[in-house]
């Protein structure tokens, strides 16, 4: 992990709610790549609720590649994911 994603993480956590949250990313990202985030974020939600990679794909239009990688951070990542499942 370099200085500058540190940093970056840092600057997220001091944000004090998701309209802030919101506003950040809006100058971060592109539209496209917070639409990208947002697809595996609900990906991962539908991943835990038990949902078939077919039932997802059919839901979100997100390919088997991306339900699959989002799975594999899912299951052997850093518990990012499973950290904000756990407090929605």
């Amino acid at each position: 992990m370099t200085d500058a994603t540190r940093d970056l993480a840092d600057a997220i956590a001091s944000l004090r709610d998701g309209d802030e949250v919101l506003r950040f990313l809006r100058d971060l990202c592109t539209v496209n790549e917070l639409r990208e985030f947002a697809a595996r974020w609900e990906v991962a939600r539908l991943l835990d609720g038990g949902l078939s990679y077919h039932e997802i794909s059919e839901r979100t239009g997100a390919s088997s590649a991306t339900i699959s990688r989002v799975n594999q951070w899912l299951r052997y990542g850093r518990d990012g994911y499973r950290l904000l499942l756990d407090r929605r």
